[in-house]
C-alpha cells in the first residue's frame, strides 16, 4: 500500500468528519469564553435607594444615567426592606442614604460572587467621592471564609455536570449510543438515577463537611446535585439517542461551552454580555449554581424558578430518550448501537448474533 493508501485507511471519513466537528467545537470553546469572560462590565444591575423624601427618587434617578447603564436602580422605604430583598435575592445591593451625616452605607452580598461586589463598591466608592461623602460597606450575605471569591458553588456544580455527561458517555461506549428498545432506555435511565444520587451526596460532602467551602443544607445540596446530574446525564442520552456518538458533542455544545461562561460562576451574570447573560439562566449551570450559592448564603430563598429548569430538563431528557428508543424498539432496526432483540428471541438458523454493545458492521453508531 502507498502512504496515501494507508492514511485513507487509517483516517476514515467519518473519523475525518469528527475530526472537524471536535474543531468546531474547540473554536466554540475559545469564542464562548473569551467572549463572556473577556471584559465584564455591569448592566441593569438591580440597586435598593434608601433616603428621605424627594432625595430618594432624585437619587434613583440620577443612578439610572450613569454613562452606560450599569445600574438598575428603584427606591425603597427603609433599610429593612432593602435587606429582605436582598436575601431573597431581587436586588444585588443597596444604598442606604444617612441624611443627618456623611457617611452612607452600601448593602452588599459577597456571597453572590466577589466580583460584582467589587464593581459595585467601586461604582459607589466614585459616586460618593464626587459628593465629598464616605461609604461604609455592611455585607448582608458574606461568603464563607473557605469559599475564595465565591466561586466554590460554581465549581461544584460544574462537577456534578461533568459527571452526569461523562457517565452517560460512558454508557455510550460500552452499550452503544442508542439504546435498541425502551427496556435499555429504562435502563440507562436507573443506572444514571443511583449514579446521580450518589454523585450529589459526595460532590455535597466534599464541598460542605470535608471542605467548609459551601456552609448551608448538606441535604439541600444533596437533593440539588442528584438533581443536576440527572438532569445533564439525561439530557446527553436523550441527545445521544437522536444523534449517535455526536450527541455527546452536542451536550458539552450545551452545558459546557455555552453553560458554563454564563452560569454566573467566575462573572455574575449582572456582568456579562448581553447573550450570555439570557441564556444562563435556561442552561443546567446557571439554574444550578443560582440555586447552590442560595442554599449556602441566602437561607434558599428565590429557587423556585430554576429547580424548574432543573427539572425540565430532566424530564424533557427522559421523555426525548424513551420516545426514541421506544420508535426504534417497534421499527425493529438495529445501527449496531445495541442488540434490537430481546433476551430470548429466537434468531433464523445460520444468522449471527451480535452481543449487546457490539457493532453490527460499519454502520455501528
Amino acid at each position: 500500500m502507498t502512504f496515501l493508501d494507508e492514511v485513507k485507511t487509517a483516517v476514515t471519513p467519518r473519523a475525518a468528519l469528527l475530526i472537524v466537528g471536535v474543531l468546531g467545537l474547540q473554536l466554540l470553546f475559545i469564542a464562548s469564553y473569551v467572549g463572556a469572560l473577556h471584559s465584564p462590565k455591569p448592566t441593569d444591575v438591580k440597586i435598593g435607594v434608601v433616603a428621605p423624601g424627594q432625595l430618594a427618587g432624585q437619587l434613583a434617578a440620577d443612578l439610572e444615567q450613569l454613562p452606560g447603564k450599569p445600574l438598575s436602580p428603584r427606591t425603597l422605604p427603609d433599610e429593612g426592606t432593602a435587606r429582605h430583598q436582598m436575601l431573597n435575592r431581587d436586588i444585588d445591593a443597596a444604598l442606604i442614604v444617612d441624611a443627618r451625616g456623611t457617611t452612607d452605607t452600601l448593602l452588599v452580598a459577597s456571597g453572590q460572587g466577589s466580583t460584582e461586589t467589587g464593581v459595585l463598591v467601586n461604582i459607589f466608592d466614585q459616586i460618593e467621592q464626587q459628593q465629598r461623602r464616605g461609604l461604609r460597606l455592611d455585607d448582608v450575605a458574606p461568603a464563607s471564609s473557605h469559599d475564595a471569591h465565591g466561586l466554590s458553588a460554581f465549581y461544584l456544580v460544574v462537577g456534578w455536570c461533568v459527571g452526569g455527561y461523562l457517565c452517560a458517555g460512558a454508557l455510550a461506549i460500552s452499550a452503544g449510543a442508542r439504546p435498541a428498545n425502551r427496556a435499555r432506555a429504562a435502563i440507562r435511565l436507573l443506572v444514571m438515577a443511583g449514579y446521580a444520587i450518589v454523585g450529589g451526596l459526595l460532590g455535597a460532602v466534599i464541598a460542605g463537611p470535608i471542605l467548609s467551602a459551601l456552609p448551608g443544607s448538606l441535604f439541600g445540596l444533596w437533593g440539588l446535585g442528584a438533581l443536576t446530574v440527572f438532569a445533564v446525564g439525561a439530557a446527553t442520552l436523550a441527545l445521544q439517542s437522536v444523534f449517535g456518538i455526536v450527541g455527546i458533542g452536542v451536550a458539552i455544545l450545551l452545558i459546557v461551552i455555552a453553560g458554563n461562561p454564563s452560569a454566573g460562576g467566575a462573572v455574575p451574570i449582572p456582568l456579562l454580555p448581553d447573550f450570555w447573560r439570557s441564556i444562563g439562566p435556561a442552561l443546567p449551570p446557571g439554574s444550578a449554581t443560582w440555586v447552590a450559592r442560595s442554599i449556602a448564603y441566602f437561607h434558599g430563598n428565590a429557587i423556585a424558578v430554576r429547580l424548574i429548569v432543573l427539572s425540565a430538563w430532566a424530564v424533557g431528557g427522559t421523555l426525548l430518550l424513551l420516545l426514541m428508543s421506544s420508535l426504534r424498539g417497534r421499527g425493529g432496526r438495529d445501527d449496531g448501537s445495541e442488540a434490537a432483540t430481546t433476551p430470548g428471541t429466537p434468531h433464523a438458523p445460520g444468522t449471527p448474533h451480535a452481543p449487546d454493545g457490539a457493532d453490527a458492521g460499519p454502520s455501528g453508531a
